[in-house]
């Protein structure tokens, strides 16, 4: 079953995600679900598969030092 989800996002956000949808031949509802996909769960969600190229990226930054308090300091100077 499909429901509808709302979602606020910075306008340049939303332009960027629907070229990128346009590009991918994907649509952006497809592509916020492929996301949520990512998220940990011992639930299969039919119909979602983790592409190759996230696949690689997984577990990418284990190590690093890089925490998620860097990356929300990172997006805040990005979107100010």
């Amino acid at each position: 079953m499909n429901t509808k989800l709302t979602l606020r996002l910075d306008d340049q956000l939303i332009r960027r995600a629907k070229d990128y949808s346009q590009r991918s031949g994907k649509s952006v509802s497809r592509l916020v679900a492929d996301y949520f996909s990512l998220i940990e769960s011992d639930e299969e969600i039919p119909g979602t598969e983790i592409t190759p190229r996230v696949r690689s990226l997984i577990g990418s930054l284990k190590g690093t030092g890089v925490t998620e308090e860097d990356y929300h300091r990172y997006l805040e100077e990005k979107y100010r």
